[in-house]
């Protein structure tokens, strides 16, 4: 991992490289592939934000997060919830620190919008992302939202 990490909106100059970007074949159950990811985002304009990782010029990841989702879909407005929609590192690029820096420029971007909480789903299972979120500080809600385990990270208030 190097210092030049940023995050890209997608556009049709990387279009191809974020579609082409494919975690390892024993993760594909766990994460649905990017063009999944950007089609989701183009029908929910307002709430995604799709953003390839690069390290220089080079891709080494995609994530997808959510702002302001009403989590409980009912209208009610109470339970309104930021977070990390979906993170997929490159097969080749995990373990150098590229996770960590997705969370934590999601959080980022949650306080700077007023935020103080970042919300995360996962898989569970021996083979899942539990152990990575929870090294991060993420606890577990006891939530279950589509089969997948819900985590919150506590994040301070922007200031």
């Amino acid at each position: 991992m190097t210092n030049a990490l940023r995050l890209q909106e997608i556009t049709p100059d990387n279009f191809e490289a974020a579609i082409g970007l494919r975690v390892r074949p024993d993760q594909e159950h766990l994460v649905a592939p990017v063009v999944k990811s950007l089609a989701e985002a183009y029908v929910h304009p307002a709430t995604a934000w799709p953003r390839l990782i690069l390290d220089g010029d080079r891709p080494v990841g995609f994530l997808m997060a959510f702002f302001d989702t009403d989590w409980r879909g009912d209208g009610s407005g109470t339970d309104i919830r930021s977070g990390l929609w979906r993170l997929n590192i490159a097969a080749g690029e995990q373990g150098r620190g590229y996770g960590r820096f997705a969370v934590e420029s999601v959080a980022a971007e949650i306080r700077r919008r007023g935020g103080d909480r970042l919300f995360a789903t996962w898989h569970p299972g021996e083979d899942g992302p539990e152990r990575f979120y929870l090294r991060l500080g993420f606890r577990l809600t006891g939530e279950v939202s589509e089969g997948e385990t819900v985590g919150e990270l506590p994040l301070g208030r922007a200031g």
